[in-house]
């Protein structure tokens, strides 16, 4: 009988019950497409923050540069031999430790031994600057034209001038540039800045290579110089077979060149320092956690997790995640609000016109609870319709984002992992450049999860339910009375 009754009732109010469906829909649509385009942007932001970070790290531990003192020289200072012969090609490269204050190596056995901290790996990251080009001799003339090699002869009785001397010609022209370094600890590298790339090319470290001269090479600076695996490149005079290509896996690499961590070292004048910790937790639930242990029992260093790499983060990546996730959440709930509301006016007014209806019901001997679960009834094959509608409007939006992947751009600020710079040995760039390569460009998707689906179906059922207990207390207070009155 509730079946029939209810088939009945739904075919004989077509207009209104799709009226009512259309307003769920279109509010469950909102959701589902903002909450898909919100988790486009946190899967966008993880690939930029991989890019930093590597593959599986939670953390960075640093340490902030000191000021220099007084009498401490900053800038970088190259020597070119001067008795060299003219245009002799001339080359000097200036090593120095990036991203903070180098930290002991002893530190990252203490990292590691803190609660809540799986594993804890060191890593060393260097700027090398180079320098190369050559000097041109200049010539020195006098007034008269002659080169400084002829004479003047001046004629009887003396009176020949000679001019002042002056250099003509000579100068010098050098190249600059400058690319990143990353020593990376051989033993364990499923941890690290070369865990987020993936050998494409050669072969990675092996642990029998912790001292040897071998380099892995970032893909688009091998590219951009032209190096292959086999080849050989120097720097500060020593030479590196290139054994790998590595290619990252989410974005643009921000480093150049992958030495072993005791050669990186060694090229540093660091011995036994590292300049960045990365560390894994044992529960990502418990980050702060290991933070605050960390910052407490290690005093003079900086712990930073992804949360906070993630301010660093700017661009347009960063601008449509802050309206996906407020302008776009509180218009979801403005427009589901609105749509919760429409539907319970839409079924209050159907029950006012139908006093006849449930008047007549209760006198042939219906009780209250019975139009109640009526209405109900009614409201919610209303709301599973509307939360069909809405999940397929949702589902087509999401896809259509997906296949336009429209490009959002990411502006990588200061990290504890260190920034590569653009150039190397023969090509590249400087700061411009290097301001160049740490620009991102994320393609945006919107995957629906399962739990995104699930929740459009319980909007519906409680849209349907709000709507039903609206119209279910109205018809319940309706009297066989009513339905005589309304009589004409």
């Amino acid at each position: 009988m509730f079946g029939i009754y209810l088939k009945r009732e739904l075919s004989r109010r077509k207009k209104a019950a799709l009226v009512v469906a259309l307003g769920l829909a279109l509010g469950i649509a909102l959701v589902i497409t903002v909450s898909s385009v919100s988790a486009g942007m946190q899967k966008a932001q993880d690939k930029v923050l991989e890019s930093l970070y590597g593959l599986g790290t939670d953390m960075t531990v640093t340490k902030a540069r000191s000021a220099p003192s007084d009498n401490a020289s900053g800038g970088p200072r190259f020597e070119f031999d001067a008795q060299a012969d003219e245009d002799e090609e001339q080359s000097s490269d200036r090593v120095m430790t990036q991203g903070g204050e180098a930290l002991s190596a002893s530190l990252i056995e203490k990292v590691g031994q803190q609660s809540g901290v799986a594993n804890a790996v060191g890593a060393l990251t260097l700027n090398v600057t180079k320098v190369d080009g050559s000097f041109t001799q200049g010539q020195a003339q006098s007034d008269s034209g002659q080169s400084d090699s002829g004479q003047s002869q001046g004629g009887p009785g003396g009176g020949g001038s000679t001019g002042q001397p002056q250099v003509q010609g000579g100068g010098a022209s050098f190249d600059v540039n400058s690319y990143s370094v990353a020593g990376v600890d051989v033993g364990d590298q499923g941890l690290g800045p070369l865990a987020g790339s993936t050998i494409t090319s050669g072969e990675t470290f092996t642990t029998a290579q912790s001292n040897a001269k071998v380099a892995v090479l970032s893909k688009s600076y091998a590219k951009e110089n032209a190096y292959k695996v086999g080849e050989t490149f120097k720097i500060s005079g020593t030479k590196y077979t290139i054994i790998g290509i590595a290619t990252p896996e989410s974005s643009e690499s921000t480093t150049d060149v992958y030495l072993p961590l005791k050669q990186a070292q060694t090229l540093g004048d660091a011995k036994n320092k590292v300049t960045t910790i990365y560390v894994k937790a044992t529960d990502s639930q418990q980050i702060d956690a290991v933070k605050s242990a960390i910052q407490k029992n290690i005093s003079g260093t900086t712990v930073t997790t992804s949360a906070d790499l993630a301010d660093t983060v700017s661009g347009s990546l960063s601008t449509a995640s802050d309206l996906a996730t407020s302008v776009g959440k509180w218009l979801s709930i403005a427009v589901l609000a609105a749509a919760f509301l429409v539907a319970a006016l839409l079924t209050s007014s159907a029950v006012s016109r139908r006093v006849r209806e449930f008047g007549t019901l209760k006198a042939l001997g219906w009780p209250s609870r019975r139009v109640t679960r009526q209405v109900v009834g009614e409201s919610m094959v209303n709301g599973l319709i509307g939360g069909g509608l809405g999940i397929a409007l949702g589902l087509a939006a999401a896809y259509t984002v997906t296949a336009i992947s429209p490009k959002l751009t990411a502006q990588l600020g200061s990290s504890g992992g260190g920034g590569g710079m653009g150039g190397g040995p023969g090509g590249g760039g400087t700061g411009q450049q290097s301001a160049a390569q740490n620009t991102m460009e994320i393609a945006l998707s919107a995957p629906v999860s399962v739990t995104t689906i699930a929740l459009a179906v319980g909007l519906a059922v409680a849209g349907g339910l709000i709507a039903g207990a609206m119209g279910g207390w109205r018809a319940s207070r309706m009297r066989p009375a009513d339905a005589l009155r309304s009589v004409s």
